[in-house]
């Protein structure tokens, strides 16, 4: 894949940022969690996305909500899921970004999550075998996920 930028530009002595392209997991999912822990700090958002890979807290579904039952815990809106794998990949690429803070002299303990986006990737193609000699099309999602951090006083 080629190397693409960030989608968007925020500069500052006080910013560290981090991405992963091509991750294998839902682009719905990924895009959910971005949506949420937007605005948080990495230490509440790393927790939350531990809670929902131990099935304890879900996630919000608010773009992606056609046929998502409701889930407990959820305090403004019903519709919830617990995107697991997704969420151990957001976990990963936050303990990277405050690895990259912590490179460049940023205190990691008092990051804020600026920017997260998550993109569609490329899809691979390949083929199920049938029966008869036939094959049936599949396609294999994948997502670019960018984080961008500050360091808040």
């Amino acid at each position: 894949m080629a190397r693409t930028g960030y989608s968007t530009e925020i500069e500052g002595e006080n910013v560290a940022r981090a991405k992963a392209n091509e991750i294998p997991v839902s682009p719905k999912h990924s895009i959910e969690i971005a949506r949420f822990i937007r605005n948080m700090t990495t230490s509440e958002a790393k927790a939350y996305l531990a809670d929902v890979v131990a099935l304890k807290k879900p996630i919000p579904f608010k773009r992606f909500k056609r046929n998502v039952a409701h889930k407990r815990g959820l305090s403004k809106w019903p519709a919830g899921r617990y995107p697991v794998k997704a969420a151990e990949a957001y976990i990963r690429l936050i303990e990277s970004v405050e690895k990259n803070a912590e490179y460049i002299g940023l205190d990691s303990t008092n990051l804020r999550i600026e920017h997260v986006a998550a993109n569609r990737g490329r899809g691979f193609r390949a083929f199920f075998p049938r029966a008869m000699g036939r094959a049936t099309p599949k396609r294999r999602e994948t997502v670019n996920i960018e984080i961008i951090v500050t360091e808040v006083a």
